[in-house]
This record gives C-alpha cells, sequence and structure tokens, in this order.
C-alpha cells in the first residue's frame, strides 16, 4: 500500500492484489477530512461535525464558512460569512417612537455579539426625563444576554442640558430589576431636564 499526496492517500502498489472493499473504505475515509463538508447553518454544523477532526471545513447555505481548530473540542474559526443586516428590531415602550434614525438590531461574531443602531424620542415630542431608569423596550428573544450588559449612548444637548451621554443597559437572563425585565433597555440619565432623543448605537456581547 502506498500513501499518495499531502493527504497521504491510501492507494495499492506494485504487485499488491487489491482487497477492493477494505481498500476503497480506507480512501475514502482518509479523503473525507479534506472534503468540504455542508450545513444548513450554525446549529447544523454543531449536530453534524462538533466531533470532525482539526482541519473540517464547512459550508453553510448561506455561504458561511468555518474551519475547525480542533479535533477534541467544537471551536472553529470563521473564514468567511454574508454581510451582516438589520434584521432585528426593538419593541418600543409606549409613549415612545423611532427618531430619525431608524432603529436596527443584528447578531454578529458567529451569534457572540449583538449590535444596535438608531434613535428613541417620545411620541409627544417632549424631554425624556426621569429621576432612575426609563425603560425604553425589549430586545427580541435571542439578543437577551446572560447577565446585565452596558455600554454608553449619546443623546440631544439641545435645550439646558450640556451632558450627552447616558448609560444603555439590557437586563440579562440573570437581572433582577425593579425597572424591568430580562432583555429590556433601560437609559439611565443625570443631565439637567431630560434629553429629546436617545442614540442607542452601539453593541454588548451576548456570550
Amino acid at each position: 500500500m502506498a500513501n499518495l499526496g499531502y493527504a497521504q492517500l491510501p492507494v495499492p502498489g506494485g504487485g499488491q492484489s487489491p482487497t477492493v472493499p477494505a481498500d476503497l473504505a480506507a480512501f475514502a475515509e482518509a479523503v473525507d477530512p479534506h472534503l468540504k463538508q455542508h450545513a444548513t447553518d450554525l446549529a447544523d454544523r454543531t449536530t453534524k461535525y462538533a466531533d470532525a477532526p482539526i482541519h473540517t471545513l464547512v459550508v453553510a447555505d448561506d455561504g458561511t464558512m468555518w474551519i475547525k481548530l480542533s479535533s477534541s473540542t467544537d471551536t472553529w474559526a470563521t473564514v468567511w460569512e454574508p454581510p451582516p443586516v438589520w434584521d432585528r428590531t426593538l419593541t418600543l415602550a409606549a409613549g415612545l417612537q423611532v427618531g430619525d434614525t431608524t432603529i436596527g438590531l443584528m447578531i454578529v461574531d458567529g451569534g457572540r455579539k449583538v449590535e444596535l443602531k438608531g434613535r428613541i424620542e417620545r411620541v409627544d415630542a417632549g424631554k425624556i426625563n426621569d429621576a432612575n431608569a426609563v425603560n425604553l423596550g425589549a430586545v427580541p428573544e435571542d439578543c437577551i444576554p446572560p447577565a446585565l450588559r452596558t455600554w454608553a449612548g449619546t443623546c440631544s444637548a439641545a435645550g439646558t442640558t450640556t451632558d450627552t451621554t447616558g448609560r444603555l443597559e439590557v437586563l440579562g437572563d440573570n437581572s433582577s430589576s425593579a425597572y424591568g425585565d430580562p432583555g429590556d433597555l433601560l437609559w439611565w440619565y443625570q443631565g439637567t431636564d431630560g434629553t429629546d432623543w436617545i442614540d442607542i448605537s452601539g453593541y454588548y456581547w451576548k456570550i
């Protein structure tokens, strides 16, 4: 038996009489790790290839391509994925509406991070103002993190306030708050007299 090429493929050689079924099976097993494998999506990849050998290449229906980095764990690197789209949105709390920048959310980095964009304002054009947290609405269920996530959000400086930044936070599955439930987006602000709008642009880790 000769082992040929970089893949060391087993091929009967010389005067060796091939044992056809066994030799074909050995050849198929040697070739298989070098083939491009297929999955419907990330969940399907995990189901089918979690125990695949290192260097296994998998392509999803949308063109996303992963290469496996370990033979013992389900660890992958993303070689390519389609440009992300703002395919999720925020369910706004009563009395609030979308401002002059459309609200959008998307899950990126293989499901590890949620990015947000857009502005929120009151439907009556009044100031968003509260001594405590203002509940702006809720993110979709698949965007809820396991624990509290926070980032800085900008806001209007019109009127008497000179503070252009506040604290945004998404309550996680393990969060306990008097101002909302897991998945709710809260706004904390200490600027004078509130603000005309809040820009929620930023990101948080879902893992």
